[in-house]
């Protein structure tokens, strides 16, 4: 059990995961503006590059900005008690995972649909509105497909903490190293030497097994984190020099540098996923064990976890609308000749572009959510704890295909074709009066 439960500090809720939760999502938010790079001429936005493709050594930085497993990581650690709970009572899972597809679904509906506006004007005014942003105003939406997938498999990894503890992750990377091996297919010991080179040349449709293993890793390890199997400032240092070591083994094999790439069945860690990137996950845990105690004693001394779990509800919101913030932010910065084209790293003045685009990109995004959050506010909260199955499983598959569709074909014409999936899962979700 976690210490703050043990009597050291206060009964009330915990606000670490919270400050985690909010600290990554700043991360992740700050990480997406700093790699678009606008282009403009004659002071209209003709296109988007990616802080990628034009700078190799950002490829090291998204070590740092590749957060999902540690969104992965403490989702489940704050989940596992009431999923155990559930389980002993003999209360279906589905039910708590619907719960959780409805308020992921409610908020995507709005999102969706204004985006369907601005399709709907673009046609009918002949105006490339949403222009070379299309496919960056939902690519985003991963996560939410990522998030929905492994709270599914929840109930299971919360058993297989309780029957094997920290060997259930050790079982997990074992898998995830045999699909690699299977892809790479060495044919002596010294090909191992090139394990990363030989696994992403190859684009077996099995490897895509892996897109559940992978992300299942973080959120076993975060129920083991949160039962207290492993702890204290050593550990987390352990760890943090265990994820370095991991991460610089996989680039010396021929792993791509970046974690962030998704150049789909191309050179890339995560599309589908690798074993190189678990190095990010002991990375990040490393820091959540060295600094949970101290962090911990300051949010509870200070009394700060009302406006950490404040800035945390706001997350969703905040990650579904950061991207569209650069809508305006573009049409903003080429109407007041603002740099944000300031062409590539090294060049004069690059950096001074970025920090404007991403001034800019705050600017339009505060009015945004003030919009987004009044209007939630007032909407009627609904609850899935008493939905049927049927629906249940019908509003499931709405959903993961809305959001899959948004994903793959961008706001034009995937929006509009997501929104009504969406929609449904929204309407089915629902618990009936």
């Amino acid at each position: 059990m976690r210490p703050w439960k043990e009597g050291r500090v206060s009964e009330a809720r915990d606000p670490y995961p919270d400050a985690l939760r909010a600290a990554a999502l700043l991360i992740v938010v700050l990480g997406h503006w700093v790699a678009t790079l606008p282009r403009v001429e004659d002071g209209v936005l003709v296109d988007t590059g990616h802080i990628l493709e034009a700078w190799a050594p950002a490829g090291l930085f998204t070590w740092l900005v590749q957060v999902v497993p540690l969104f992965v990581f403490v989702s489940a650690a704050v989940s596992s008690e009431g999923v155990q709970q559930r389980l002993d009572e003999g209360k279906p899972h589905l039910h708590w995972w619907a719960e959780r597809a409805l308020s992921l679904a409610r908020p995507t509906v709005t999102y969706l649909a204004v985006l369907t506006v601005f399709v709907a004007v673009a046609f009918f005014t002949r105006e490339g509105i949403l222009g070379p942003l299309n496919h960056s105003l939902t690519v985003h939406l991963w996560f939410l497909l990522t998030l929905l997938g492994v709270q599914l498999l929840l109930p299971l990894s919360v058993w297989a903490d309780r029957r094997w503890g920290l060997g259930a992750v050790v079982g997990l990377i074992v898998l995830v190293a045999a699909i690699d091996l299977l892809r790479a297919r060495p044919t002596s010991p010294g090909a191992l030497l090139e394990l990363g080179a030989l696994v992403t040349d190859t684009h077996d449709l099995f490897a895509w097994v892996n897109t559940a293993l992978v992300w299942v890793v973080p959120q076993q390890l975060g129920i083991a984190w949160w039962h207290g199997r492993f702890a204290g400032r050593r550990t987390g240092i352990g760890l943090l020099l265990f994820g370095l070591s991991w991460l610089g083994l996989a680039v010396a094999s021929g792993y791509p540098v970046s974690m962030v790439n998704g150049n789909v069945g191309g050179h890339t860690n995560l599309l589908p996923p690798t074993l190189a990137l678990l190095g990010v996950m002991w990375l990040q845990v490393g820091v959540v064990v060295i600094f949970e105690t101290p962090v911990r004693r300051f949010l509870q001394r200070r009394h700060m976890g009302r406006w950490v779990a404040m800035l945390g509800a706001l997350g969703l919101q905040l990650y579904l609308w950061h991207k569209f913030a650069e809508l305006p932010a573009a049409w903003l910065g080429t109407r007041l000749g603002f740099p944000i084209d300031a062409g590539v790293p090294g060049e004069t003045g690059f950096w001074i572009g970025r920090l404007e685009w991403i001034g800019l990109c705050i600017v339009m995004v505060a009015p945004i959510m003030i919009a987004v959050v009044s209007f939630e506010r007032m909407r009627r909260r609904d609850v899935a704890s008493t939905t049927s199955m049927p629906a249940i499983l019908a509003g499931g598959i709405a959903l993961i295909a809305g959001l899959g569709i948004s994903l793959g074909l961008g706001a034009k014409p995937g929006a509009v074709i997501g929104l009504v999936g969406v929609a449904a899962a929204s309407y089915l979700l629902r618990a009936r009066r």
